[in-house]
């Protein structure tokens, strides 16, 4: 009774290993998720800012 708990609880144990390196990979793999949005904001960020900036003053102008 005794050897399952121990052979169970090192099962167990050994297989936790992988549980924490696939996290730090997803963590990896978030922030160069961020990286690349934060990136394409400050790249398209002006340009974006024009456009809209042209919309809403078409919006806003009187008509004659």
């Amino acid at each position: 009774m005794v050897t399952r708990i121990v052979q169970t609880l090192v099962s167990t144990a050994a297989g936790n290993d992988d549980e924490g390196a696939t996290a730090v990979e997803y963590g990896l793999m978030v922030a160069l998720i961020a990286v690349v949005i934060i990136g394409a904001v400050i790249l398209l960020g002006d340009n974006l800012s024009g456009m809209f900036g042209g919309v809403a003053d078409q919006v806003q102008a009187p008509t004659p």
